[in-house]
């Protein structure tokens, strides 16, 4: 997946689009009446945490936006399978559908983004995008946000409550970790993509296509930012045919807003230091 990212564009769309990301996940999830039960579904969840893990790790090094889009897809993508492997399947396909909103939305984001920076992927060249392209950034902002799961976006819906589930259930402690982990390292790449691109001084290693907004883009992308910050609470009502009512302790059940903070205050942190981020073009 990561790879297919440093391709052209169209082979990156199409790649995302249908073959890598959704087709597997839907296979499981119709056929998982026939999967239940098997010593296969172990070892997915143990699979699919450690891919979540990974992708979550690895997002944090990366400099290709793109390719940060792409492994932040197969952080969700570990997420999905690994709640489907725990036997919801239900949630599995409320994630998937509440992720392709905000996630196509960031892809025409960051497709914007790249073809204002003369097709530089690199985010280490971009820097001030908020002041060229404002309303490209915020749906790119929000898109970001509901991907963490800040509530009441689209993407809290799915996430939190398969994060709950996760607690309710009996699992060891390893997975419960690599579940939440994993949501803190979401947050903590979605922050320093917020400071590389928005929070940074204007690069002027590559002289900016400075283009007005893509007005053509611009309306499908309204369209997205509507879906993904209301598609989370109606599929909640449209998808399940009973709600899941989920009692737990308050510290349980605000674990994931504090898992959260932590990864956005890390994040502030790390984006603070000033590492790379200083202008190299002025020194």
């Amino acid at each position: 997946l990561p790879a297919a990212m440093a391709a052209p564009t169209p082979v990156s769309a199409l790649v995302h689009s249908s073959t890598l990301v959704t087709a597997g996940v839907y296979l499981l999830i119709r056929f998982n009446m026939m999967l239940v039960d098997m010593i296969f579904l172990k070892f997915l969840l143990l699979l699919s945490g450690l891919t979540m893990f990974m992708a979550g790790i690895s997002a944090n090094y990366e400099f290709d936006l793109k390719k940060i889009i792409a492994l932040s897809t197969l952080s969700q993508l570990g997420l999905m399978m690994s709640i489907l492997s725990m036997g919801m399947p239900d949630l599995a396909f409320f994630h998937l559908l509440t992720h392709a909103m905000f996630k196509a939305l960031l892809f025409m984001c960051a497709g914007v983004v790249i073809h204002m920076m003369s097709d530089i992927q690199d985010i280490r060249y971009m820097g001030g995008i908020s002041f060229y392209i404002p309303l490209t950034s915020l749906c790119l902002n929000i898109s970001n946000l509901a991907l963490c799961g800040i509530p009441f976006l689209a993407g809290f819906y799915s996430k939190d409550l398969i994060l709950e589930m996760v607690s309710m259930s009996n699992l060891n402690l390893m997975i419960f970790f690599l579940y939440y982990f994993s949501t803190g390292l979401t947050m903590f790449y979605t922050i320093r993509l917020l400071f590389y691109l928005m929070v940074n001084d204007y690069n002027l290693m590559v002289v900016y296509n400075l283009y007005e907004e893509d007005y053509v883009m611009l309306k499908s992308m309204f369209m997205l930012l509507f879906m993904s910050l209301i598609v989370g609470s109606f599929l909640s009502w449209m998808i399940f045919n009973y709600p899941y009512m989920i009692y737990l302790p308050i510290n349980m059940k605000m674990m994931v807003i504090y898992v959260m903070l932590m990864g956005l205050f890390s994040g502030y942190l790390i984006s603070n230091m000033k590492i790379y981020s200083i202008n190299k073009f002025l020194m």
